[in-house]
């Protein structure tokens, strides 16, 4: 059964958790308490270890190195990305110069706070 990080992740979880119970309950006979957290802590550390060298899902994706992209887009694709960056013509669109104010200036709470709609102070 392969193991993902959330899996993983889970499982220290509930150890974390198991270790906090063991640790507040009363002393179990013939010195169990201090072995079963010993028992806790190296399989946390095992997990933090598995956690750390499990690849990130980001840096499994990026192993295909966009081979599926230009198999959906094909090269034309890259091709207008290209002239795009060197046109510089990539990225949003600028906004207009005639955009409406931000909407915290027409905040009529915020405004008669400062005293300025028709409120005047006493």
């Amino acid at each position: 059964m392969p193991s993902d990080r959330n899996s993983l992740q889970a499982l220290k979880d509930m150890a974390e958790e198991t270790e906090l119970l063991i640790s507040t309950t009363i002393t179990l006979p013939e010195n169990r308490t201090p072995a079963a957290l010993d028992l806790l802590k190296s399989s946390m550390r095992l997990m933090d270890d598995m956690l750390k060298q499990s690849p990130k899902p980001a840096a499994i994706l990026g192993h295909k190195g966009g081979s599926s992209t230009a198999r959906k887009l094909g090269t034309e694709h890259y091709r207008r990305m290209a002239a795009a960056r060197k046109t510089r013509l990539g990225g949003r669109p600028r906004k207009q110069a005639d955009h409406q104010p931000d909407r915290w200036h027409q905040d009529p709470h915020r405004a008669q706070s400062q005293g300025s709609v028709g409120h005047e102070r006493v």
